[in-house]
């Protein structure tokens, strides 16, 4: 019997639904939804949770959240339609996003989102046009920069001043923006929203974003406006590797909410309601990856290089912002871990490679690979790069298995072309 997964042989699984192939268990997500309630919106009173989708959305995804009370926070069009598709409650469902575009903004509004977190003040002006002519007026926040820089890659680092993200703190920027919204028959303003970054291990800058947040609370009394919504972002870290530090919900969220009583406290504020979205904290480690090792090529003194037969195009990270990963050779689980070698994947670049340096079970073509985390930005970022399909998804779920999203074919790749064999005209 091969290694393992929520009960699932993942050896059985590659050679059922075949490889590259993402599997995802059901039950770890549902013990990390069910943790957010006990830890969080059980605990605290006037609080929210959002899943934030952009980490892996699907049908399914949709359709296990919303089961679990737990909103969504989505940042495209595409992202909205999936979640109506699947019949999540739209009142649940928080818009984000820098540039959202007209027909994006116009669907929101038709399927009834329950927050636009208003990233800038061109999208301010459009949103108000927008929502006059629906005759609607939907609920807003402000997404600002507090100026707090998460400890991460710079790539997935979004509180700090210099950010494609929010309306910056400094000038009369936000003061005028606050105006504006209060003023305006379109909208209503309910408070801010802040995500400082990714895949942080330490609760210090989201403690000190808090602070600004409240900070900024009290100065927009002034304004008139009476905050009613504060959503903190999430960003909070996983297991990837040895080197990552993991910490319980509670480690981040008690934290947080005793900074919010006491700053509240100290500004005579009332406490307004709290939201936090995690997006990988809930599906990253409920994921992996299968792959086939195919062809093994030793360099002598230099390198092993392992390939398998996905790569880049099913997961991006390692060449985007060198992400790291665990792996294990499925078919020898308990054999010791004494070849150490590199994983590369079959896309035609030098900088494909899935792991670098890493010590396995001695791996023998035919074998499958284990690459464990990829629950989050994996499916969510792959691409058809050199035309390679994208993979199918697996649900599993205590030692059941079931197809949630079926293989690309080619057929599929050359689905939008305009122009197939015996169409062309001259």
């Amino acid at each position: 019997m091969g290694y393992s997964f929520d009960g699932c042989d993942t050896v059985a699984l590659a050679r059922e639904y075949g490889t590259p192939l993402y599997v995802i268990s059901e039950r770890m997500v549902r013990e990390r939804l069910s943790e957010i309630r006990t830890a969080f919106l059980d605990r605290h009173d006037n609080t929210f949770a959002l899943y934030a989708s952009k980490a892996l959305l699907t049908l399914d995804l949709c359709r296990i959240v919303a089961s679990e009370g737990v909103g969504l926070d989505v940042v495209s069009g595409g992202e909205i339609y999936t979640a109506h598709r699947a019949g999540f409650p739209m009142e649940r469902v928080y818009f984000h996003g820098n540039n959202k575009a007209r027909d994006e903004l116009e669907l929101a509004i038709r399927l009834g989102v329950g927050r636009i977190v208003v990233d800038n003040v061109y999208e301010l002006d459009l949103l108000s046009r927008v929502a006059s002519q629906a005759g609607v007026r939907p609920r807003i926040l402000f997404r600002i920069t507090p100026g707090v820089a998460g400890h991460t890659h710079e790539y997935i680092s979004t509180g700090q001043v210099d950010s494609k993200f929010g309306v910056p703190l400094g000038g009369d920027v936000l003061e005028r923006a606050v105006r504006t919204a209060l003023d305006s028959d379109a909208l209503e303003l309910l408070g801010f929203h802040a995500h400082i970054g990714s895949q942080l291990h330490s609760n210090d800058a989201f403690r000190q974003a808090t602070g600004v947040l409240l900070d900024l609370v009290k100065r927009m009394e002034g304004v008139g406006l009476t905050t009613r919504e504060l959503n903190l972002g999430g960003g909070y870290g996983v297991h990837y590797t040895s080197d990552d530090d993991p910490k319980p919900l509670r480690y981040f969220t008690d934290a947080m909410m005793e900074d919010v009583a006491r700053h509240c406290a100290r500004l005579h504020l009332p406490v307004p309601r709290i939201v936090i979205e995690p997006g990988r904290w809930i599906v990253a480690e409920a994921g992996i990856t299968l792959y086939t090792i195919g062809s093994i090529k030793e360099i002598p003194g230099v390198r092993t290089y392992v390939s398998v037969d996905g790569g880049m195009a099913d997961n991006p990270r390692p060449a985007l912002y060198g992400a790291r990963y665990a792996a294990i050779v499925a078919d020898r689980p308990d054999d010791p871990a004494d070849a150490v070698v590199t994983v590369a994947g079959k896309c035609c670049e030098s900088g494909d490679i899935l792991i670098r340096d890493i010590a396995l079970q001695r791996p023998v073509s035919g074998d499958t690979l284990v690459v464990f985390t990829t629950g989050a930005y994996n499916h969510s970022m792959a691409s058809t790069y050199n035309l390679l399909p994208r993979p199918a998804m697996v649900i599993t779920d205590g030692g059941a298995h079931r197809l949630s999203v079926r293989r690309e074919t080619y057929d599929d790749l050359l689905a939008r072309e305009a122009t197939l064999p015996g169409d062309v005209r001259c």
